[in-house]
């Protein structure tokens, strides 16, 4: 079994007035290859195809312990999980941030760790959350200057039609 993270099911009212319990944190988005109906056990050419990752990918991530150990079958293959492949999808998440690989890592051991470690793997998401915000504004900014040059350009284009 792999791990992976849920915040515990609470009830009463949210903010903004909802009522009802918190949806799991690391629930990945609907996967561009929406799994089998009732399937809970994948092969690693099947993950491979779901995540888009390769096989020597999924064996590295189990060798370096970014994922606990996953179950073999009675001939030592593979056999991936739907937690897996939640986890999968929110390390796919963990690097687009660019969070380091050593940090997810340090990341999935604070989880095997236990709960004791709930203020050190909020520390490590908050940091790379304040990095996300920073990459966003840098890119905002690029995308400021983009959309100048599109329109300088533009605007050079009927001034010279106009000539």
């Amino acid at each position: 079994m792999t791990v992976i993270e849920t915040t515990p099911a609470r009830t009463g009212r949210r903010p903004g007035g909802r009522t009802g319990a918190p949806k799991d944190l690391c629930q990945a988005a609907p996967a561009a290859h929406p799994r089998p109906e009732g399937r809970d056990r994948y092969t690693i050419s099947e993950v491979a195809a779901l995540t888009g990752l390769t096989a020597h990918t999924l064996r590295w991530y189990e060798r370096i312990g970014l994922m606990q150990h996953i179950d073999r079958s009675h001939t030592g293959q593979r056999r991936f999980t739907n937690r897996d492949l939640d986890w999968l999808a929110f390390v796919g998440k963990l690097r687009l941030t660019g969070m380091p690989v050593a940090d997810m890592v340090a990341y999935a051991e604070m989880i095997r760790a236990g709960d004791h470690t709930f203020d050190a793997r909020r520390e490590l998401l908050h940091r790379t959350r304040q990095d996300v915000i920073e990459r966003i504004a840098e890119l905002q900014d690029t995308l400021a200057v983009l959309d100048h040059k599109i329109e300088f350009y533009g605007d050079a284009r009927r001034v010279s039609q106009k000539g």
